[in-house]
C-alpha cells in the first residue's frame, strides 16, 4: 500500500511539473517583444518615487546615479525627476539630501512627518502626491541602476499602453553559500512572475524596480486591503489591479537595479517573512497556481528520494527505470529553463549550484510556509 501511495503521488507530482513547465517557464525561452522606443523628442515626463529611512550612506552612493539617468528632451533637457521621502530618519539623512538638493534641482525631498508607524506606504504614497509626472517609476535607497539608461528601459512599457511594469531586482555577488542562494532565490522568483506575467498571470512585481501610471497607483492606494497592511505595496499593486493586458515584464539588462543581500541568516529570514506574507493576498487562482507548484516540487523530491532509498524492497526494476528517467527529464528542463535565466540576468556563475538549490527550495517552503498561508510581518524596518 504504501510503495504504491509514494510511487503515484511521484507521477502525479511530475507531472505537474511537466505542466507547469509547459504552460510557463517555456516563456523564457521566447523573445520578448522590444516595447517601441520613443525618440527624444516625444517622451513624456517621468518622477522617480524613492523612500528613505536611515539610508544616509545609500543616498550619498547611489542618488548621482540615478539623477544621471540618460532621459532628457532633444535639447538635452533633463525630462524626469527624483522625489526623496525622508521617512522619520535620524542618522544624517537629512544633510545628505540637502547636500544633493543643492546640486540636483531636478530633485524633490519631502520630509514625511506623519503615520511614523505605519510603514513604508504613507510615506511612498506622499511622494506620488508630490511627483509632477503622471509616469511613476520605483527604486529603493539601497538600489543602484544597471546603468544610465535604466529609466528610459523600464519605463518605456509605460508609454506603450501598459499601466505597471515588473523589472529585475538583483543582489551583488559575494563569496558564501547563503549568498548564493539568496541569487538564486531571486532569479526563481524573476522567472515566476515574468513567465506569469507572460503567460497571462501578473501576480507580483518588485519594489526596488518597478513602474507604473499615478492613475493606477491612486486606485489601489484607495482599496481597503492597500490599507489593511504597511508593506507590500509592489505586489499588492499587481495583485489588486494587475491585468494581462496592462501589466508587463521587462528583461532587458539595462533595466536591472542591484543593491546588497543579506549578510546573515537570520537578516535574509526577517527579510523573506515580510516579503512572502502578501502571497496570501494574490488572486485565487494564482494562489491555487503558486501553491500546486510548490507543493508539486516538495511532493517529487520527497518522493523520489523515498523511493529511491527503498527501491530494492518497493519497486520493480521497470519501474525504477521510469521514475529515474522521469525526473531525469524534469530536471533537465527545469535547468535549461533557470539556465535560461541565468543568462538573461547575467548569473551565469549560478548555474554550478542548481541541483543543490533545487532541493534547497523544497527546505525553504517548508520553512516560510506559516508566513505564506496564514502569518503576516507587520514593520516595514
Amino acid at each position: 500500500m504504501l510503495p504504491s501511495l509514494f510511487y503515484w503521488v511521484f507521477m502525479i507530482a511530475v507531472l505537474e511539473q511537466y505542466a507547469h513547465f509547459c504552460f510557463f517557464f517555456i516563456h523564457v525561452f521566447t523573445r520578448v517583444k522590444d516595447a517601441v522606443h520613443l525618440p527624444v523628442g516625444d517622451r513624456d515626463g517621468i518622477s522617480v518615487i524613492i523612500c528613505a529611512k536611515n539610508e544616509a550612506d545609500n543616498l550619498a552612493a547611489n542618488l548621482p546615479l540615478v539623477m544621471s539617468q540618460h532621459y532628457a528632451t532633444a535639447t538635452g533637457v533633463p525630462l524626469f525627476e527624483v522625489v526623496v521621502v525622508n521617512d522619520h530618519s535620524n542618522d544624517g539623512t537629512e544633510k545628505i539630501l540637502s547636500a544633493l538638493a543643492e546640486k540636483y534641482p531636478d530633485m524633490l525631498v519631502i520630509d514625511h512627518s506623519a503615520d511614523a508607524a505605519n510603514g513604508k506606504k504613507p510615506a511612498q504614497y506622499s511622494g506620488v502626491l508630490a511627483a509632477k509626472f503622471d509616469q511613476l517609476v520605483f527604486i529603493d535607497a539601497d538600489c543602484r541602476p544597471a546603468g544610465p539608461e535604466w529609466l528610459a528601459r523600464i519605463a518605456q512599457p509605460l508609454f506603450n499602453g501598459k499601466a505597471i511594469v515588473a523589472g529585475y531586482g538583483g543582489y551583488d555577488s559575494t563569496p558564501g553559500p547563503l549568498n548564493a542562494f539568496i541569487r538564486w532565490e531571486t532569479l526563481h522568483t524573476f522567472l515566476l512572475y515574468s513567465s506569469y506575467i507572460q503567460s497571462g498571470q501578473p501576480y507580483m512585481a518588485v519594489g526596488r524596480n518597478m513602474a507604473c501610471s499615478r492613475s493606477i497607483y491612486l486606485q489601489t492606494a484607495a482599496t481597503e486591503l492597500w490599507n489593511s497592511l504597511p508593506y507590500g505595496d509592489d505586489d499588492l499593486l499587481v495583485a489588486i489591479a494587475g491585468t494581462p493586458d496592462n501589466t508587463a515584464a521587462v528583461r532587458h539588462a539595462a533595466s536591472f537595479t542591484y543593491t546588497r543581500a543579506k549578510t546573515t541568516l537570520k537578516a535574509w529570514v526577517a527579510q523573506k517573512q515580510r516579503h512572502l506574507s502578501t502571497g496570501k493576498y494574490y488572486k485565487r487562482f494564482t494562489r491555487y497556481l503558486i501553491g500546486e507548484y510548490a507543493v508539486s516540487h516538495a511532493l517529487l523530491w520527497v518522493t523520489f528520494l523515498t523511493l529511491l532509498c527503498f527501491r530494492h524492497q518497493w519497486l520493480s526494476h521497470n519501474r525504477t527505470h521510469l521514475i529515474v528517467e522521469l525526473m531525469a527529464v524534469r530536471c533537465a528542463l527545469y535547468y535549461m529553463a533557470w539556465g535560461r535565466t541565468a543568462s538573461i540576468i547575467n548569473e551565469r556563475k549560478l548555474i554550478f549550484f542548481f541541483p543543490c538549490f533545487d532541493l534547497g527550495w523544497m527546505i525553504y517552503n517548508f520553512v516560510f510556509s506559516p508566513f505564506i498561508f496564514f502569518k503576516n510581518k507587520t514593520n516595514w524596518k
